[in-house]
């Protein structure tokens, strides 16, 4: 499967943006998917990821109150919304499909993914 991010851009503090990511292939609705991010020498972290049928809903703290993850099984896409944008929210953001297929919970890390988008640039300025 191909997972294609789109959405990213400059904002100022504040500002929302909307993330975008399309898979192809038949399977998309089968696997848990997240949204990660990765900041200028950060490690790659979570920030939000939801079970194959849309439940189970997982936020890094952080972005727990301004972030809304969500998915369409029938077009293949997973959305990140994203509101009141601060500076240090700046990263690559990279979509993710979870390695097991139907799996019960979400999972964090990043060993847990097997698939990942090429990652769209958010730039927040104060």
């Amino acid at each position: 499967v191909q997972l294609q991010a789109s959405g990213g851009g400059l904002v100022q503090a504040g500002e929302s943006l909307k993330l975008s990511c399309v898979a192809s292939g038949r399977t998309f609705g089968n696997y848990g998917m997240a949204w990660f991010r990765q900041a200028p020498g950060k490690e790659r972290e979570f920030v939000a990821g939801l079970k194959w049928n849309g439940d189970g809903r997982l936020y890094l703290d952080s972005v727990e109150d301004r972030f809304t993850i969500s998915r369409d099984n029938a077009k293949n896409t997973l959305l990140l919304h994203m509101n009141s944008l601060k500076p240090n929210d700046t990263a690559v953001y990279y979509c993710a499909r979870q390695r097991s297929l139907w799996a019960s919970q979400v999972y964090t890390t990043v060993s847990d993914y097997d698939n990942w988008g090429q990652g769209t640039l958010v730039t927040v300025s104060s």
